[in-house]
């Protein structure tokens, strides 16, 4: 058996991945998201909960997990340890993303990474689609979503590739502006990638 086709999702906060994903979904695509596996690894029993503690106990919370807050505020106070945990966290999410590939009998899957092109995932995909919005419309979906100030917001979007820069590296783009044109968009991807694999 063919192994799967590797279909990298990226594109910066509030673009539209999410919705995307949920569209790849609902066609049988399986996706597998690193949002989500970050945050099972950061349970209480999750592989980076204890290789983090070791490093910086007061990341962990009292139930064993990684508290966010708690190790927000470590790296607020002292940046590097940004890149310390990344060093930790990385090769977990990417063995558990090779585990799923290994595992899937789909002739497609797609891969959800949010800083797909910042960590060099770029390279374990087939292709890369871009999701993308106007600005004006990114920050109005973060504004309705609440949560998040400018000052956080700009700190997500600095540590995330630009995204005419992003959409200068796709190889394929979807403008999120409605879920019609996102569902219309996955069906025309998929088609076109079973018409390829099978040429």
């Amino acid at each position: 058996m063919k192994a799967p086709f590797r279909l990298g999702l990226t594109g910066s906060i509030g673009m539209g991945k999410s919705t995307t994903a949920a569209a790849f979904a609902a066609r049988g695509i399986p996706v597998w998201d690193a949002d989500a596996t970050v945050h099972r690894l950061y349970a209480a029993d999750g592989a980076a909960a204890a290789a983090i503690g070791a490093v910086f106990p007061a990341a962990i919370a009292a139930d064993g997990s990684v508290s966010r807050p708690a190790l927000k505020a470590l790296i607020a106070a002292e940046p590097a340890v940004l890149d310390r945990v990344s060093s930790i966290v990385h090769p977990l999410v990417a063995a558990n993303r090779q585990a799923f590939i290994a595992a899937s009998r789909a002739d497609i899957v797609l891969l959800d990474i949010p800083l797909l092109f910042e960590t060099g995932a770029e390279s374990g995909c087939d292709a890369v689609l871009v999701v993308t919005a106007p600005p004006a419309v990114q920050r109005a979906r973060l504004i309705a979503r609440g949560g998040m100030t400018e000052a956080e917001l700009a700190a997500v979007l600095a540590r995330q590739m630009p995204d005419d820069q992003k959409r200068a590296r796709a190889d394929h783009i979807v403008e999120t502006l409605s879920l019609e044109v996102v569902a219309g968009y996955a069906d025309a991807l998929i088609a076109y990638i079973r018409s390829s694999r099978d040429a």
